[in-house]
């Protein structure tokens, strides 16, 4: 009787090697499986921006942070290091303080900026660093104590929210908040759009709110600034910031796609001076 059935044992170790190579077969040729909600926060947000997805066209800026840090290109202040690190701008912190990198450009009034930016905290049992990139006065501009920034975000690594705002003189602040998945060396692309009668910002390629008040519209020219904010006197977890690229494009073209979302809530800045 063993002799019978053994070609049936081999013909069905056969087929079930066979279904086993197909199917990792097919897992390398699609990927895994991504539910219909999580489709676009899967993976990397890569090919995938405001840029491409509303129609602005090709950056006429783009910084892609490969070999040295340009120094006419970043004014750096605060304790910690800011280099080009494997082709993204990096801010890594001290133990304390608060260290950033500003454009050193004359700015724009409008136009559209988006980074692809990812975070680490490396250290505990300390205060939390902030990651925020702003819109600041370019230039020499008179900064109010940052009450004239718009902030394309603002989170703490490892949290679930992200923040936006406006703020302008003498103490208007558009705030709005969204849920995110922020943990360490999780990719994310943040944009906004500023033009003379809105602002709209972008996570993920989604416009998140749109800001038509006419108080929050400042028409000062705008420079970046990429900030890992501590706690004054404080011991700080050590942490980084890495942006793979910063974008610029104007207004030529218009959006293929509706700006169309909830509007901030105003609020008090109290910051500013």
């Amino acid at each position: 009787m063993s002799t019978s059935t053994a070609p049936h044992r081999l013909s069905r170790r056969l087929l079930s090697g066979a279904a086993a190579g197909l199917a990792a077969t097919l897992a390398l040729t699609l990927g895994p499986a991504v539910s219909p909600a999580d489709a676009h926060h899967a993976g990397v947000p890569g090919p995938v921006h405001a840029g491409n997805t509303y129609g602005w066209g090709k950056a006429p800026v783009d910084y892609r942070f490969v070999g040295p840090l340009k120094r006419s290109q970043w004014k750096v202040k605060g304790p910690g290091v800011v280099k080009n690190q494997h082709g993204m701008l990096t801010l890594n912190t001290a133990k304390r303080g608060t260290v950033s990198a500003t454009q050193i450009t004359q700015g724009h009034t409008t136009g559209r900026w988006e980074i692809r930016l990812r975070s680490r905290q490396y250290g505990h049992g300390g205060k939390n660093y902030r990651v925020m990139t702003e819109l600041v006065p370019a230039g020499k501009r008179p900064e109010y104590c940052g009450a004239k920034n718009i902030a394309l975000e603002a989170y703490t690594p490892n949290k679930t929210m992200v923040s936006h705002y406006i703020r302008s003189r003498p103490d208007n602040r558009y705030f709005a908040r969204k849920g995110l998945g922020l943990k360490n060396d999780q990719w994310h692309t943040f944009a906004v759009e500023v033009t003379p009668r809105r602002i709209s910002w972008f996570v993920d390629a989604h416009v998140i709110s749109t800001e038509r008040r006419k108080d929050a519209l400042t028409g000062v020219p705008f420079a970046v600034r990429f900030t890992m904010q501590g706690v004054d006197g404080k011991r700080m977890n050590q942490s980084r910031m890495q942006m793979d690229w910063l974008r610029y494009w104007s207004l030529r073209k218009p959006n293929t796609k509706s700006t169309k979302a909830p509007a901030p809530t105003l609020g008090t800045y109290r910051g500013g001076c």
